[in-house]
């Protein structure tokens, strides 16, 4: 059917004014108040307020607790990468080429923990850890290693790390799907061209099957850096709590004690455009380092 210009546009707008109309409400519009109100000395339970300028961001500069948060945040930025990708790409290929028979049964095994809000993720690693019944302690126990039981959120050296695990467990399945729905579509014709050509199973997967899947490797991988920067605040207010003694502090979870605990909302507001340019600049920089040509065979 014949459309004129009128109609078209019409069409258009009715499908992008909506979307643009929420994307305001819920993005542009708390993305302009968080910048305004970072000028601000406010509690955020009144509507008392007072212009401060750049104090704010002054005191950002001078609070000795922002450095440690921006170092676990790329802690666990980096950490996760590693660990998600690694087991990810593993499973993927071992599920797709290996031709195991239960191989519907370990990817919804796998891809559980995605459907699991992350406030229960938290919420049962705390018990794994736990230091009198977690499974942990009791299973080193049970190996005759006492002298390695600790309390593992409550130890300054050990409560970091012990976040990387749970977070890692809790994000294969998603890019194991993503990773698994890339590898699929690879011809089967080149890795039989491989084969002819000598290659055993270990170079057919590094130069068949990565170079291949390295779209969705690097959508993975950034995906990973950006909900890691604005999200994994959530299981540290929910394991640690930012403790002990600030050691587990990301910027989000810091955002949320001086906003919400502290009530210290202009600060906090300012540390919300501290994570919005540390957001933006790695993703940029990481764009610039994982961008290589598109793979043809």
């Amino acid at each position: 059917m014949v459309q004129s210009k009128k109609q078209k546009y019409l069409f258009l707008a009715f499908c992008l004014i909506p979307t643009f109309i929420m994307f305001s409400i819920f993005t542009l519009y708390p993305l302009f108040s968080g910048l305004y109100y970072s000028f601000f000395d406010m509690s955020g339970s009144s509507q008392a307020k007072e212009f401060v300028g750049f104090d704010n961001y002054i005191k950002l500069f001078s609070d000795e607790i922002i450095p440690a948060t921006i170092w676990h945040d790329y802690f666990l930025v980096i950490t996760k990468v590693i660990g998600i990708m690694i087991m990810a790409v593993f499973i993927a290929v071992a599920l797709t080429q290996l031709k195991i028979k239960e191989a519907p049964f370990y990817r919804i095994i796998f891809f559980f923990p995605n459907i699991m809000s992350v406030v229960v993720i938290g919420i049962l690693w705390a018990f794994i850890y736990n230091p009198d019944l977690g499974l942990i302690n009791s299973g080193l126990e049970f190996l005759g290693l006492e002298n390695w039981t600790r309390a593992w959120l409550g130890n300054e050296n050990w409560a970091l790390t012990s976040l990387v695990l749970p977070s890692i467990w809790a994000g294969i399945g998603l890019f194991m799907l993503l990773l698994m729905g890339g590898i699929a579509n690879i011809s089967k014709s080149y890795y039989e061209a491989a084969r002819i050509d000598g290659a055993n199973e270990w170079q057919q997967f590094w130069k068949v099957t990565l170079p291949l899947v390295w779209p969705q490797i690097k959508i993975s991988i950034l995906y990973i850096v950006i909900t890691t920067l604005n999200g994994s605040f959530i299981i540290v207010q929910v394991m640690t709590g930012g403790g002990p003694n600030n050691t587990t502090h990301v910027m989000g979870s810091y955002l949320y004690q001086q906003a919400f605990q502290q009530y210290n909302f202009g600060y906090g507001a300012t540390i919300g455009v501290m994570i919005l340019v540390i957001s933006l600049l790695t993703v940029l920089i990481l764009q610039f380092i994982l961008r290589r040509d598109k793979v043809e065979y």
